[in-house]
């Protein structure tokens, strides 16, 4: 009896839908259901392939030419849907469109580069941080109060924008992030603020709105030089400030979050404040404020022995690539001892975020502030979420501390 050829296995299916409500609220029960179904599932609902695991999210991520961003890196696609806004030149385009923006924004935000910030951003965190234990007492919202606070004080005055209409960034994010997905109630509850809130943040990228010291003004720069054109300046400037502040805002809620729920990795902050940075990329490990991207395949393209074909959507889970077990140990567990670099929680590759580090300096000058003053951290009271379809973001995370002795000022 001759031996034949054992027909390839089935892809495995299903009609689940990722954008649900409660899939939003607790993703982790489907994270561990893909991962466990295959390295490649395929979601009839929205007829595109899901990638689960790390590795073939990391591989997704790193290989640009084969995933592809410029068709989007929302559900929908480009090359046959119009954008609801001009694509992002850093996150929605491919080189060569994308090299000139991102080289102009990585010098702009490089660590060397954010090195003159840090002094001006403790002295603020302190600030903050003395002030909210100061007036709010033992029990708070650290979500207003700290996490989204800080970020919306030294984010903008960063970038160049003026006092009024900060309030305008968050919404505008959220809107931002909730049309990487499907059009679901989530997005149709943004359409009557979204012509009002995109023209608010576009007059914000103008020339003139900036003040001359913030980055702003050395995008404009980079376009007076030639680096970029003039029609691409406004365009990075936006890029700042739709990822800029949800990502971070989340970010710092997400490892406060995580303080308040292991108290033992509190301490081992306060015992070693240097490790605040280690801290912010473990929680953006263990929570992913960012949670889903798609790509679009160039060409037929095999992953573990299943062929996407050219044109067809991939969507990849990060929050649940972040949380694979064969990558991480304890992958449920927030660890200080953990070694959280390749964490896809920023992306990887090309397309990797080019403001992680200014998240990273925010996170460490809040956490630095805090870990000082504050020698108790747990949760007051349950956590809400709000739901996104892109973001794992926050609405309220109501805390109780208790303090050390006041700061000292000389």
């Amino acid at each position: 009896m001759s031996a034949t050829a054992a027909a390839p296995a089935p892809v495995p299916t299903t009609d689940i839908d990722p954008f649900a409500a409660g899939h939003l609220a607790d993703p982790a029960p489907l994270h561990r259901d893909l991962r466990a179904a295959g390295p490649v599932v395929h979601l009839s609902r929205y007829d595109v392939h899901a990638l689960a695991r790390y590795e073939e999210v990391h591989t997704a991520l790193v290989d640009w030419q084969t995933f592809q961003s410029g068709a989007g890196v929302g559900l929908a696609n480009f090359r046959h849907e119009k954008p609801w806004r001009p694509p992002s030149l850093l996150l929605e385009a491919d080189p060569p469109h994308h090299d000139a923006p991102r080289r102009v924004l990585s010098e702009i935000l490089s660590p060397l580069a954010l090195r003159r910030l840090r002094e001006s951003w403790q002295s603020v965190a302190d600030d903050l941080v003395d002030t909210v234990l100061a007036t709010q007492g033992t029990e708070f919202d650290a979500f207003e109060a700290l996490a989204t606070a800080f970020p919306l004080r030294v984010f903008p005055d960063a970038v160049g924008l003026g006092p009024d209409g900060r309030e305008n960034l968050l919404p505008y994010g959220n809107m931002a992030f909730n049309a990487f997905g499907p059009r679901n109630e989530l997005v149709r509850a943004d359409a009557d603020r979204m012509a009002g809130l995109s023209a608010w943040v576009n007059d914000q990228c103008a020339r003139e709105a900036l003040s001359e010291d913030g980055f702003g003004a050395r995008i404009w720069a980079a376009a007076d030089r030639g680096d970029i054109t003039p029609a691409q300046a406004p365009l990075v400037v936006r890029s700042l400030l739709t990822a800029g502040v949800d990502t971070t805002v989340h970010g710092l809620a997400a490892t406060l979050y995580a303080f308040a729920t292991h108290p033992d990795e509190w301490q081992r902050l306060r015992e070693r404040p240097q490790l605040a940075r280690v801290a912010f990329d473990e929680a953006v490990r263990w929570e992913s404020p960012v949670q889903t991207f798609f790509r679009t395949a160039t060409t037929d393209v095999e992953i573990a022995g299943v062929t996407v074909p050219e044109g067809g959507k991939i969507l990849m889970f990060l929050g649940a690539a972040n949380r694979d077990p064969h990558r991480w140990t304890d992958p449920d567990r927030f660890d200080l001892t953990r070694d959280p670099s390749g964490h896809v929680g920023f992306g990887m590759g090309l397309h990797q975020c080019v403001g992680q580090h200014v998240a990273r300096l925010e996170a460490e000058c809040l956490l630095t502030a805090l870990a000082h003053r504050v020698t108790h951290l747990e949760l007051a009271a349950p956590p809400r979420r709000h739901l996104n379809n892109t973001l794992r973001s926050w609405a309220s995370l109501p805390v109780r501390i208790r303090c050390a002795a006041p700061r000292r000022t000389t």
